[in-house]
């Protein structure tokens, strides 16, 4: 295996199985691209809103739980939001685009249809799954979908939910999730009862629709991977557009304390309190690597310093 990282796009599919670029320009720009404006803290989280303040994106690597997205609508944008759709630190960027692509046409096409959509029954959020045949099963009031290889799922809870647990993550209407148990592979997505639909299918339909790549012949050869030496820490530069790239630090978040944190006078949780019930543990395998640097074996000599070994000698040396 290679000891230094490779510089190029690498393809990874299933895309559950991606995990975050932990840079929050992907996700973002469809807002912008729609009028939505853009601030951040002096801690480098970044928050995006309408400009009716009705519907607001926060991108907080320096938030105070594991949650790296928090997406809310607002029909009083003093008040508690409508809606709450929420993404870990661990969710593939990509998925998120997904979701604040779909935001930002139906928020163009009709704000109003951003903050309550028109009312479909959440059958039309399973069928994408359906399509691209996970396995279905239901436990009383509970949906479960689980992909063949059983690396993500999707729990839908039925029945009356108590608005405010929705809020604070006590209770989920929509679970998502893929990867691995362990390792800190694993993410979740939660969306409360009042997020659209349309959004939520939008969502799961990128789970059932193959990744697009070009053929290698027709990729230029900036498209081929190229080895680099580490650059850890460093910073990334501004984008196209001026702004600089918001990148997460370094460290782990998965070592918080799961506190809460306000958004819109709601104390909310990222990590979602219930798991999948089947499958609830999937079996991890361990990841490794081995780092072989070709250099030859040494040995302590009487004197206490290190020699190599030297070669056997021959019948002609002796």
């Amino acid at each position: 295996m290679p000891s230094q990282p490779l510089d190029g796009d690498v393809h990874v599919t299933p895309l559950y199985l991606t995990g975050s670029t932990t840079i929050g320009d992907p996700a973002m720009q469809p807002l912008l691209d729609h009028g939505f404006m853009a601030q951040s803290d002096e801690l480098a989280n970044a928050y995006v809103s309408s400009p009716d303040q009705h519907v607001r994106l926060g991108f907080l690597p320096e938030g105070t739980d594991n949650t790296l997205w928090k997406v809310a609508a607002h029909s009083d944008p003093f008040g508690p939001p409508d809606w709450l759709a929420t993404f870990d630190s661990n969710t593939p960027t990509e998925l998120v685009t997904v979701f604040t692509s779909s935001l930002a046409t139906s928020y163009a096409k009709d704000p109003d249809a951003a903050l309550t959509g028109p009312r479909r029954p959440a059958e039309e959020g399973f069928r994408p799954l359906e399509e691209a045949g996970w396995k279905r099963g239901s436990w009383q009031l509970t949906t479960l979908f689980t992909a063949p290889d059983e690396l993500a799922g999707l729990t839908y809870r039925g029945g009356v939910l108590d608005r405010h647990a929705e809020l604070r993550g006590d209770q989920d209407r929509w679970l998502l999730w893929g990867g691995r148990d362990g390792f800190s592979s694993r993410w979740y997505a939660t969306f409360t009862s009042g997020v659209p639909v349309d959004l939520v299918a939008a969502t799961t339909a990128r789970f059932g629709r193959p990744r697009r790549r070009a053929p290698l012949q027709d990729r230029g050869p900036q498209a081929k991977p190229r080895r680099r030496p580490n650059t850890s820490g460093a910073t990334s530069g501004p984008d196209a557009t001026g702004r600089p790239a918001c990148r997460r630090p370094s460290r782990s978040h998965s070592r918080r304390s799961p506190r809460g944190r306000r958004v819109g006078g709601v104390r909310t949780h990222g990590t979602p309190q219930c798991r999948p019930a089947s499958p609830r543990h999937p079996s991890s395998a361990g990841r490794g690597s081995t780092l072989m640097n070709g250099e030859p074996s040494t040995t302590a000599d009487t004197d206490g310093q290190a020699r190599p070994n030297a070669a056997p000698k021959t019948p002609a040396d002796q």
